[in-house]
């Protein structure tokens, strides 16, 4: 699963946030990208901190779709093509 980015600057690329945490959490642990949704970072803010990341950043939720297809992704490289664990 890549975007479209090879005519967008670094500046035009789309930054894709995943919230991981409970809606009532003390800290906001998501996961950002920028370009490509399934090449992220693990990052933790104070909720008002992450509020503010959020509109600097113009950040798009993934959707039901993008994380289904990131986390089938993930199990590939992780266990193998059928999700066999060994």
């Amino acid at each position: 699963m890549t975007t479209e980015i090879q005519h967008k600057s670094f500046d035009e690329l789309t930054r894709y946030i995943r919230v991981r945490s409970e809606p009532d959490d003390r800290f906001v642990e998501f996961d950002f990208a920028i370009g490509y949704p399934e090449l992220f970072v693990e990052l933790v803010l104070p909720r008002d901190a992450f509020k503010i990341f959020c509109e600097h950043n113009k950040v798009v939720h993934m959707d039901a779709e993008m994380i289904r297809e990131i986390d089938e992704d993930m199990v590939k490289w992780r266990f193998g093509e059928r999700g066999e664990r060994y």
